[in-house]
């Protein structure tokens, strides 16, 4: 039998993050559908805290910390804390800074020759850039 042999295929690029800290989303499921709010952090596993979004709360004891001495014990507070608690990057949506609408997420090459984000309504960069850089 002859082997076939396929052509090398070309070298893959770096996939860009399709929800990243900082972007505006939309949720899309659940108590708090259709609210926006800010990426506070992306946790591994495709999950996503939002500020402000799919809030718990934790009641906890006040309790002593080691001060460095013995004079001033250090007294946590306690209460009730409301805490974000990640979602799952399926049940957001990022809105586009240029036209403020939810939109899915299209990948082009930029003039430098990197992969950016770009919203699919408008055609307008989704990435943005740090000042200062």
């Amino acid at each position: 039998m002859a082997t076939l042999h396929e052509p090398p295929r070309p070298p893959r690029g770096t996939r860009v993050p399709d929800i990243r800290q900082g972007d505006q989303v939309v949720l899309l499921t659940g108590k708090d559908a259709g609210k926006r709010g800010t990426v506070e952090r992306v946790v591994a596993a495709g999950k996503v805290v939002v500020e402000g979004l799919n809030v718990a709360k934790r009641n906890t004891k006040p309790r002593q910390k080691q001060g460095r001495t013995e004079r001033q014990p250090r007294i946590q507070q306690g209460g009730i804390l409301d805490i974000a608690q990640p979602l799952q990057i399926s049940n957001v949506m990022i809105v586009c800074p240029a036209c403020h609408r939810p939109t899915r997420i299209q990948h082009a090459t930029g003039a430098d020759g990197r992969s950016v984000r770009v919203c699919k309504h408008c055609g307008e960069s989704l990435t943005q850039i740090a000042k200062g850089r």
